[in-house]
């Protein structure tokens, strides 16, 4: 009943740039906090950069200064801007969203997106 439809990934050389972006469809009453979450081959997920609906960011600290993320709260979007990437930065990167399906319940539900792939070369 919610999806989360990710684009942008790709292959990039390393000093390369990619936005990555995320649009929510469905039975949505209000998105809260979006983040994007990558997984390199034999490893966790883990928390890139999110983002509340007021617009206060985080990022983790091997991304600051390269990665910024921002939302466009009308098109239920969230992008991932990615610049001077490295090859550590190659992953899956996937999407999340918490939200509110109803305006009857604050419950906020948690949703993945299918997942892009980015491959930074040397």
């Amino acid at each position: 009943q919610v999806q989360l439809v990710e684009s942008g990934g790709g292959l990039v050389q390393a000093g390369g740039s990619l936005r990555l972006s995320c649009a929510a469809s469905g039975s949505i009453f209000s998105i809260e906090d979006m983040g994007w979450y990558r997984q390199a081959p034999g490893k966790q997920r883990d928390m890139v950069a999110a983002i509340t609906n007021g617009g206060s960011t985080n990022y983790t600290d091997s991304v600051k200064g390269r990665f910024t993320i921002s939302r466009d709260n009308a098109k239920n979007t969230v992008y991932l801007q990615m610049n001077s990437l490295k090859s550590e930065d190659t992953a899956d990167y996937y999407c999340n969203a918490k939200i509110r399906r109803t305006r009857w319940s604050s419950y906020r539900y948690d949703y993945w997106g299918q997942g892009t792939q980015v491959t930074v070369s040397s």
